[in-house]
């Protein structure tokens, strides 16, 4: 007999089916639990150790989460009836839409009573035989004239459950602050304890809107890396802990994984990492007043090539342009021959000849002889240059020797002020 495992219930609860066939993953089954029949939802096949492992889960009551004793247990034997057809899960889901019609209207009837709890979730049985409320409370709450209102009004079996926090989050589901959902709404199987000593060894600040989840617990993530750390604190006093030295107390703030070191605190000089094999030795130094140095770390410079950063078809890229137009020239070249595309040899290509730059002709070129000096042609060339220039006409001869009279207005100084001592006398114009 082969044994899968299923998940069945809004809470998700797992249980272990055995079949002599094979279920594929994610069929969906109709099984007996103890609650009646249901569907659930086939996960995969598992063998006898994960099957061992799977019964030792304990239930989150042990775990003081607030949980009622009598609920349901982490994984519970299921009886395979049939596998579910299509009417089936068309009926599930109708029944989907039902259930939140019905928790409306039992928050409505649950205002006259005054009871402190909260309504969290509805669910429906295969062929409505039973209803499930699941609600959460702080305290044990007396329901009972409570059932008696529901069971007359929706005409069938009533069972109300009481679940914690923490089951609350996993049946409603949500997003956490790290934008993912919350691991108990899809995978996570068991709420493990967590205290928030494992939060210190993890150098996390103690802010309780960053370390707690939508429940208002601490994050089951905490634990998924304390393990780590925890190996890494052996040997080492506690977070926060001082040590007395003649200049004031040494705190160890916490521990930098990546570097294998301490991050101590000193007053002064701030923050200091010390490696884990030196911290006696920095223990001892401290302790007796002496200054501890930083050991200088030696940063070995990387060998970089150009393939690191960029591909071989990047690099390559005007080689193979090339090679891959040097077909078309050819095709191109062998339709233009008059020979029916037979290459002369002694005809060069024409795609290969380069282009010769055209001189420009300012001046007919003189044959030099080779023991002339070539400054002595600048100089002839400035001559001519002088001599082809027309003369300039003085303009004072031209107008009988008389410098001609400015045509623009000249500017006019500005006069002293009136009743002034140290105003001058006014020129009389002749």
């Amino acid at each position: 007999m082969n044994k899968y495992l299923a998940i069945y219930g809004k809470p998700r609860y797992l249980g272990l089916v055995e079949y002599d066939g094979d279920i594929k993953k994610g069929a969906a089954l109709i099984v007996e639990s103890v609650r009646g029949e249901e569907l659930a939802v086939a996960v995969g096949e598992i063998n006898a150790e994960q099957e061992a492992a799977y019964r030792l889960l304990r239930n989150a009551s042990e775990h003081g989460d607030g949980m009622a004793k009598n609920s349901e247990p982490v994984v519970t034997d299921l009886t395979f009836m049939a596998f579910a057809a299509k009417e089936d899960t068309e009926t599930a889901e109708g029944y989907r839409e039902e259930e939140n019609r019905i928790l409306k209207e039992a928050k409505e009837l649950l205002k006259p009573h005054n009871l402190e709890m909260k309504l969290i979730d509805v669910e429906f049985l295969r062929a409505k035989r039973k209803l499930f409320f699941y609600f959460s409370s702080e305290q044990r709450v007396d329901f009972r004239a409570y059932v008696r209102d529901l069971a007359r009004e929706f005409k069938t079996r009533i069972e109300l459950r009481q679940v914690g926090v923490r089951d609350e989050a996993k049946i409603i589901r949500g997003v956490g602050p790290c934008g993912q959902p919350c691991c108990c709404s899809y995978w996570l199987n068991q709420f493990a304890p967590i205290c928030i000593k494992m939060v210190k060894e993890q150098n996390l600040a103690l802010n309780p809107a960053k370390i707690s989840g939508i429940c208002g617990r601490l994050m089951c993530c905490m634990c998924y890396e304390h393990e780590a750390y925890h190996e890494a604190w052996e040997g080492f006093p506690n977070p926060g802990s001082k040590i007395k030295t003649p200049n004031g107390n040494v705190i160890i703030a916490g521990i930098d994984l990546p570097s294998k070191s301490l991050r101590c605190f000193i007053a002064g000089k701030g923050e200091v990492k010390v490696p884990r094999d030196k911290f006696e030795e920095f223990k001892e130094t401290v302790s007796s007043g002496g200054e501890w140095v930083v050991p200088e770390e030696e940063i070995a410079e990387p060998v970089l090539k150009i393939q690191d950063f960029f591909p071989k078809c990047m690099q390559c890229g005007s080689h193979h342009e090339k090679a891959a137009a040097e077909p078309k020239r050819e095709e191109n070249a062998a339709k233009r021959r008059p020979d029916g595309g037979e290459a002369n040899p002694e005809q060069k290509p024409r795609g290969n000849k380069k282009k010769k730059k055209r001189r420009v002709k300012h001046e007919p070129q003189t044959i030099r002889d080779e023991h002339e000096d070539p400054r002595e042609d600048v100089v002839q060339k400035v001559k001519h240059a002088a001599e082809a220039r027309p003369p300039k006409e003085d303009k004072a001869a031209q107008d009988g020797g008389e410098r001609p009279k400015r045509h623009f207005q000249r500017r006019r100084r500005p006069g002293a002020k009136k009743g002034s001592d140290n105003a001058a006398p006014a020129k009389s114009e002749v």
